[in-house]
């Protein structure tokens, strides 16, 4: 089992240049953790199983959400600048306010996902793949 809050506190310390490690939930099972107002910036989230999880204002720029299942969770108003959400599971996310500015979302499912006042300037979308 993951010591969810040991991996943010390892991270928190890498992201200010104080050792630690960046932090690395590849696979993770996450449904319906609790990471509203985490700091996961650059953090590797790939094929993580985010389901119906709270990360509302959580700042995710720069993660790795490949494959990620973020179906049914809450990211109203995360930051998602040039996060990398190829082909993830956004079914019936909440991602108004959510700053998807740069994000790849090529081959992302997006259905039924309320995206209002998101803001998608830049992002790669359903078919614009590489």
């Amino acid at each position: 089992m993951i010591n969810l809050k040991n991996v943010l506190k390892l991270h928190a310390l890498f992201l200010a240049g104080e050792g630690g490690e960046c932090a690395n939930l590849s696979g993770a099972d996450l449904r319906w953790a609790n990471l509203r107002g985490a700091e996961l910036s650059g953090a590797d989230l790939s094929g993580a199983d985010l389901e119906a999880a709270d990360l509302r204002g959580a700042n995710l720029s720069w993660t790795s959400l490949r494959n990620a299942n973020l179906s049914g969770a809450d990211l109203r108003g995360a930051d998602f600048y040039r996060a990398d959400l190829y082909a993830a599971d956004l079914r019936g996310a909440y991602l108004s306010w959510a700053d998807l500015r740069g994000a790849d979302l090529s081959g992302a499912d997006l259905e039924a996902a309320d995206l209002s006042w998101a803001d998608l300037s830049g992002a790669k979308l359903k078919g614009e793949t590489e």
